[in-house]
């Protein structure tokens, strides 16, 4: 958690936004400032690793969806000897 001795900020927000973030205090017990802290904590977090396309396709399952396919056909030249010869 930051340090509280920091300077305020306002901000205007849609009846939405702040009706949502009402509704998330009441739910989890938290007081709204902090709700928007730990959002703004999060939002500017520079050690967070980014997720890379290489996270997201192995996340929904792109990555090896080839199905019963060899384990090495990507990198085996034996797989690629007749490809494109027919």
């Amino acid at each position: 958690m930051s340090d509280m001795s920091g300077s305020r900020i306002s901000v205007r927000l849609d009846r939405k936004l702040r009706s949502s973030i009402k509704r998330r205090a009441k739910a989890t017990g938290k007081k709204e400032a902090q709700l928007v802290r730990e959002a703004l904590e999060k939002e500017f977090d520079v050690e967070q690793a980014q997720t890379t396309c290489y996270d997201l396709a192995l996340k929904l399952g792109l990555i090896g969806a080839a199905g019963e396919t060899p384990s090495d056909l990507s990198t085996n030249k034996k797989y690629m000897e007749s490809f494109g010869k027919e």
